[in-house]
């Protein structure tokens, strides 16, 4: 009964921040959950798998801490360990398997992640819908007209993604199963459709002046402002000076549109695109989603209109838009701390800074599961009044949209239950330990940069990354800047740069890890393998990522002007693909 109790307990039971000494007590230890996820899954290729492993070796960390007596002085752990008892394993394993449930429970409860579902599962059911009515087939036979080549299909699926800017979930899984088939058509390889879909959601909804990104960066930029004493500080005018400074994602939009145009790959990009021009599809790209298509068939004998899948979908982002409206609207008028804002709104209810403030604060996971909701019922009452499906098939293949993403659904689970985890470990502090210290005013920028990319690599969120590093980026920036006698402009601007590393590093980081969930939804969206996905993407990013710090945060910091910086990362990007590329005939 006393292991029950302790199991239990362990489960309900709110333990206080111990990151701090958790981070003192394990050191370089505390990499090693997200290590562990990352290693396993491109060994093994089984990504579920991978993170419970990584989940439970950082439930074992933080259950192993209560074996040591913490003492703090000055700010400094010592530690005592506590020789435990056999019994006292037996509890250890017991609380690190149920500290697992409890890291679960508390992702799907909590109501941003529970939209995050939601909306997932919903947005599987408008897709399967418009799949089954042929909505897609006609879309994709539709663009073929127009799209003649691997070229113009690449290019194709970086304009619609671009189109879809105000939200980096919604635009991975809707690009993704409407350009599939006209990828599929052209050779190109399931890695590189979801190379561009990854490539076209968080980078531009990060620069997106209406996104549902904007109102956490100016949030996180105005608090840490006031950290260094500045309270006045116009937080949306400073994220605007960033936007030239977001080298990454400025570099990554523009180098989507350089191989497709060059037409040249490297290292395994190049060999998933040459096989797939070819003909030869992997097994694994084959295998998934196949039985889930052959569900979703058509009909026989139905039409195929080009509406059945463009109401829905012009419902989807219509009513996203209005929703994200509506819900930040709402949010401003209970906030008693924002009736100044709530007046200048109410001044025109459509102005621009109308729209982008609501937007900024609405709660996006809510706004998109109502809107997909809608368009669900949208497509349903299209279907039945054309007589594409009847009662019984439309109830069906939404629930078969919803059974597509189960498997997303459960790495979306781990992954945010393994960032909780490394949170606790204190991962973030010791990274932010490790790489800061002693740094030259032009260092520093790339430094936070890449500080940022490993944060973002190893708790697997853009969103965290940048929660956790605003605060601590901002007020070191000030005080390098004003030890290298700067003031004035020169001060602000260079605080503008090393805010953009943040916001940039951030997304870097997802990019390459493939416990990420943009990474994970691009990877179902365009229904390629997850390891396949992070494996080719992986190089590009680090090639993008290293032209922006050499070519981008270092010149700058040494004064060279801002557009002059991103054309001569743009030429290096062309020579580097024309150096190390290879012609994909």
């Amino acid at each position: 009964m006393r292991f029950l109790f302790l199991m239990f307990f362990s489960i309900f039971a709110n333990a206080a921040d111990t990151s701090v000494s958790n981070m003192q007590l394990y050191g370089v230890l505390t990499l090693l959950p997200p290590l562990m996820a990352i290693i396993l899954a491109f060994i093994t290729r089984e990504v579920i798998l991978s993170l419970f492993i990584g989940v439970f070796t950082g439930t074992f960390l933080l259950a192993f801490a209560n074996f040591y007596t913490a003492n703090i002085v000055n700010d400094t752990y010592t530690f005592t360990y506590n020789n435990p008892s056999f019994m006292d394993w037996v509890n250890l394993f017991l609380a690190s398997f149920s500290n697992i449930v409890k890291h679960l429970l508390d992702a799907m409860i909590d109501s941003d992640d529970a939209g995050v579902i939601l909306q997932v599962f919903c947005i599987g059911g408008v897709v399967a819908l418009i799949t089954k009515m042929g909505g897609i087939n006609a879309v994709a036979l539709a663009l073929t007209r127009f799209v003649k080549g691997p070229v113009s299909a690449q290019v194709s699926t970086w304009l619609i993604g671009l189109c879809i800017f105000f939200d980096d979930y919604a635009n991975s899984l809707t690009v993704g199963p409407i350009m599939r088939p006209i990828a599929d058509k052209f050779k190109i390889s399931r890695e590189k459709l979801s190379f561009i879909l990854d490539s076209t959601a968080a980078p531009v909804a990060g620069i997106a002046i209406i996104s549902t990104w904007i109102g956490i960066e100016v949030g996180l930029i105005k608090t840490a402002y006031s950290l260094v004493g500045i309270s006045d500080v116009n937080a949306f005018g400073v994220f605007m000076q960033t936007i030239p400074y977001r080298f990454y994602n400025i570099f990554m939009l523009i180098f989507v549109v350089l191989t497709a145009i060059q037409q040249r790959e490297f290292g395994s990009m190049y060999i998933a695109e040459k096989n797939a021009r070819a003909g030869i599809v992997s097994e694994a790209a084959l295998d998934v989603g196949a039985e889930l298509e052959r569900e979703l068939k058509p009909n026989d004998g139905v039409e195929h209109k080009i509406s059945d899948a463009l109401i829905p979908i012009l419902t989807l982002i219509i009513t996203a838009l209005a929703s994200f409206y509506f819900s930040g609207l709402n949010a401003i008028i209970d906030d008693p701390d924002k009736a100044d804002i709530l007046s200048k709104i109410e001044e025109n209810y459509l102005s621009f800074y109308a729209i982008r403030t609501t937007l900024g604060e609405a709660n996006s996971s809510l706004a998109l599961f109502q809107a997909a909701l809608f368009a669900s019922v949208v497509a349903v009452i299209l279907g039945l009044v054309r007589k594409k499906i009847n009662h019984k098939e439309a109830v069906e293949t939404w629930l078969h949209g919803w059974k597509s993403m189960i498997f997303t659904i459960a790495m979306l689970l781990f992954a945010w239950s393994l960032a909780a985890i490394v949170k606790e470990l204190g991962t973030h502090k010791y990274i932010v330990q490790l790489l800061s210290g002693s740094t030259p005013h032009v260092l520093l920028p790339s430094l936070i940069f890449l500080i940022g990319s490993a944060m973002s690599f190893a708790i697997g969120t853009s969103y965290g990354t940048m929660g956790i590093l605003m605060p601590l980026a901002i007020p070191l920036a000030h005080a390098v800047g004003l030890e290298a006698g700067m003031s004035g402009n020169e001060l602000h601007e260079y605080m503008v740069i090393n805010i953009s590393c943040v916001l940039t590093g951030a997304i870097f980081g997802n990019h390459c890890s493939p416990i990420a969930d943009t990474v994970i939804l691009s990877a179902m969206s365009a229904k390629c393998e997850l390891s396949a996905h992070v494996k080719t993407q992986m190089p590009y990013a680090l090639l993008v990522c290293a032209i922006s710090v050499v070519f981008g945060y270092i010149p700058v910091s040494l004064g060279l002007n801002v557009y002059l910086t991103i054309i001569l990362g743009v030429v290096m990007m062309s020579l580097a693909l024309r150096l190390i590329g290879k012609k994909v005939e």
